[in-house]
């Protein structure tokens, strides 16, 4: 997915984490850091009511609060390696890890699935697809 009108940092991102008190977008706002920091060229947008980080204007990773959990979810997550089992999801893409309070998560095989993300998007901005 491509949306031209990604942004270095939105506005709308900055509100969304600030609404209310939301502890469920409290547990989101640290993993959408580390998409924030995967590299110079990572932009935002809000898209479908969640914020999203882009390679430049691709999409590879999103943040979504849901009543009970949080997704950390993938665009190309089908395609990522999982040596952790974490994704989920039967689409033809995309994939994502849900998280619940009280629940420990694997904090390093996600980093790796944030990074993975990034870096399968980064090279196929690269190669033009």
């Amino acid at each position: 997915m491509r949306f031209p009108c990604a942004v270095s940092r939105d506005p709308a991102v900055h509100a969304w984490f600030d609404a209310g008190a939301d502890a469920l977008r409290l547990m989101a706002r640290p993993w959408f850091e580390r998409m924030r920091r995967c590299g110079p060229d990572v932009r935002e947008l809000m898209h479908d009511h969640c914020p999203t980080a882009c390679v430049e204007d691709a999409a590879f990773a999103y943040v979504a609060a849901f009543n009970a959990h949080v997704n950390v979810g993938f665009f190309n997550g089908a395609f990522l390696p999982d040596p952790a089992r974490l994704l989920q999801g039967t689409g033809k893409r995309m994939r994502h890890v849900k998280l619940r309070w009280g629940e420990p998560a694997d904090e390093a095989a996600l980093e790796a699935l944030i990074a993975a993300s990034y870096a399968d998007m980064r090279r196929r901005v690269d190669a033009g697809e």
